[in-house]
């Protein structure tokens, strides 16, 4: 069940165009490549080991003690682009090294394979919990799957030029 959350500290709500994208169940890389009629190019600016912070271990569910300890987890980062020079949205992957267990690992070597490919390559939609709320760089989903048992952490940021898509169509 997947649940979204606007921040009550801010009255600035989403354009609402761009409601629908950050509230589409199942593979978002899915309807962006509907939209973009293509396949989603995906350009890495990061991928490797990082420790990961307090905020992102509240993120994917930790309580207690686990907080106060250090957790590495394999972080992807990459712009995805449409049918557009500009990218159109910023994603972050998190996966805890616990969750890269058996078939999972495979979650390292995804490289320019949009992970909804993955993730979404037998089941239509995964039991989830979602956040949004705006960033610097914009409107964001943060939501947190379970993939088969394992906690993984995508956060997807729809970039201005993508809205402005929106907007013009």
């Amino acid at each position: 069940m997947s649940n979204s959350y606007f921040p009550h500290s801010t009255n600035i709500l989403p354009p609402a165009e761009l409601i629908p994208w950050l509230n589409t169940e199942g593979s978002l890389t899915a309807v962006l490549e509907t939209k973009a009629r293509q396949p989603l190019r995906v350009q890495r600016s990061f991928e490797g080991y990082r420790v990961l912070s307090l905020t992102q271990k509240r993120q994917l569910g930790l309580q207690g003690s686990a907080l106060n300890r250090p957790m590495l987890a394999w972080v992807r980062e990459a712009q995805l682009y449409g049918n557009d020079k500009l990218p159109w949205v910023w994603a972050q992957s998190i996966f805890p090294l616990p969750s890269l267990q058996g078939r999972a690992r495979r979650l390292q070597q995804l490289k320019g394979t949009p992970i909804g490919y993955v993730l979404f390559k037998r089941r239509r939609t995964l039991p989830n919990k979602r956040f949004i709320c705006h960033t610097a760089k914009g409107w964001q989903r943060q939501t947190r799957y379970d993939w088969y048992g394992r906690t993984l952490l995508i956060s997807e940021t729809f970039l201005p030029q993508f809205c402005q898509k929106m907007l013009d169509t």
